[in-house]
């Protein structure tokens, strides 16, 4: 039977199947490919297209004037970890995830944006994979979270910098609402406790730019189809894009 070398998996790609030197060190990850060939379009020159394999769409490109990927990093802990890791393989070294979110409190209005400080997570699953039996901190650089802060302030955003909750189970947050905005948590999405530490393992940078497109405590939302969410969402990566820019990458 033919067996594959854990060698070979550990430091070769198995799903973004770009070539050596086609990602940048910085990236900008987002969950829907969708919205990455749109930031790609819209606000990247010279974007070309590196990798389209398993909806991982990845575009490299510059953003004035600095080389920068923008990288789709699927839904949920799994997905977005071995993106993490194989975006490091390809010569990242600064990931910001530029996502949605949902609010916990009233005062995380629908069309605010999240700065994660840090994510809580369940236990287990993937960061019980990387770490058992130890409650890894999933916490952002903070120079990272300073440079997204003022970045999406001067695209005109309401910003909130605080803890979000990563969920494993998208259609039973709703549930957990009460325990989590007990707990001082402001926002819930589904990501950013994996790519912190997966991030913080490998030696990365890393920080979290959140649109909030639902308020779990007051019952507002924003339709995936409303080009209000699509005019936020560019205006949210032009921000995102400008800090990365801005930042140092080790």
């Amino acid at each position: 039977m033919f067996k594959v070398s854990k060698h070979v998996l550990a430091t070769k790609p198995y799903h973004i199947l770009a070539k050596p030197g086609d990602i940048a060190e910085r990236v900008l990850a987002v969950g829907d490919p969708g919205r990455a060939d749109a930031i790609a379009g819209e606000l990247l020159e010279g974007a070309t297209l590196v990798n389209r394999n398993r909806g991982f769409n990845t575009y490299t490109g510059t953003f004035e004037g600095v080389r920068v990927t923008v990288a789709t990093h699927g839904v949920g802990g799994p997905s977005a970890a071995l993106v993490v890791e194989e975006l490091r393989m390809l010569g990242a070294r600064l990931i910001v995830r530029l996502g949605t979110c949902g609010g916990l409190t009233e005062a995380v209005r629908v069309g605010d944006a999240v700065v994660a400080l840090g994510a809580t997570y369940q236990p287990g699953g993937t960061l019980g994979m990387y770490a058992p039996g130890v409650c890894y901190p999933a916490v952002a650089d903070p120079e990272v979270v300073l440079a997204l802060e003022g970045a999406l302030r001067g695209e005109g955003f309401r910003v909130h910098r605080g803890l979000v909750a990563s969920s494993d189970a998208f259609h039973a947050e709703e549930s957990n609402l009460g325990l989590w905005s007990s707990l001082g948590i402001i926002a819930v999405e589904m990501e950013c406790a994996a790519i912190f530490s997966v991030a913080r393992m490998r030696g990365l940078r890393t920080g979290a730019a959140l649109l909030v497109i639902d308020n779990l405590a007051t019952g507002e939302f924003m339709g995936a189809g409303a080009e209000e969410r699509r005019r936020l969402e560019l205006r949210a990566a032009r921000g995102a894009l400008r800090a990365l820019a801005g930042l140092q990458v080790g």
